[in-house]
């Protein structure tokens, strides 16, 4: 019983002495820009089609959901409100979250994996290369970068569709929505929905570098710890979600 609870607390210890080395290590120099640069483009491409292929579809969901709600209340006209309180709080965080956590995070951690098993990292530390401040800290900054940047895309897409389901296919009345988006919405609001794409980006990030790193039993770990890596990011990200939210929430009351 002890031995079955302590693979899981060295892993969750691991992880956090990771994300504490990341953090020192993100302000040491030298920084390595052009691996920056390079896992920024290499998670935003990864990700962009997926985040237009989940977006629309929640955009449409919940256009339409809340259109019938409020034509049954007689009030159509706040179409835009709801859309945009919906899309900004909590349909672009949540798609940010399928898209970092399923795309960018297995990506990072199939790469990192693939290094690991080929005994590029331990060879990194022979040289006296620091693996969490040449590899780790690029990584997880793009990660962050991506999930912000997606994070507007999600927003954009989703007001977007929403004006354009709205006003052309179940005839609200075009002025009233745009007049509706800063009626529950606002800076507030906006300023938490990049806290939480931001959030996203960094845990994403270290789940993705951590399993990549700790990879166990050659092609077949890395495949394992590439599946962990969406379950782990997943759960730690919807936690994520909930507790701001909940913040927010307390915030906005105020």
């Amino acid at each position: 019983m002890i031995h079955q609870l302590a693979v899981p607390a060295r892993a969750v210890g691991g992880f956090f002495e990771m994300s504490i080395d990341t953090a020192r290590a993100a302000f040491r120099r030298p920084f390595q820009f052009g691996e920056f640069l390079d896992q920024t483009w290499m998670i935003a491409r990864v990700s962009l089609v997926p985040t237009l292929l989940v977006s629309i579809p929640f955009t449409v969901l919940v256009a339409f959901t809340l259109n019938i709600l409020l034509r049954e209340i007689g009030a159509a006209d706040l179409s835009g409100a709801g859309t945009a309180f919906g899309t900004i709080t909590q349909l672009g965080p949540v798609v940010t979250v399928l898209v970092v956590a399923g795309a960018g995070a297995t990506a990072i951690c199939a790469d990192l994996g693939a290094r690991t098993i080929r005994e590029e990292i331990d060879a990194m530390r022979v040289l006296g290369i620091d693996p969490i401040q040449r590899l780790v800290v690029p990584r997880v900054l793009a990660s962050t970068l991506v999930a912000l940047l997606l994070n507007g895309l999600v927003v954009a897409i989703g007001l977007s569709g929403g004006y354009v389901f709205s006003v052309f296919l179940q005839g609200v009345n075009p002025g009233a929505f745009i007049n509706g988006l800063t009626v529950l919405t606002g800076l507030r609001e906006l300023v938490l929905s990049e806290i939480k794409a931001l959030l996203f980006g960094v845990m994403a990030g270290l789940v993705g570098c951590y399993r990549g790193l700790t990879v166990k039993g050659g092609p077949k770990g890395v495949g394992n710890a590439v599946n962990e890596t969406v379950v782990y990011a997943f759960i730690c990200l919807f936690v994520i979600n909930v507790v701001t939210t909940a913040i927010g929430v307390r915030i906005s009351a105020k």
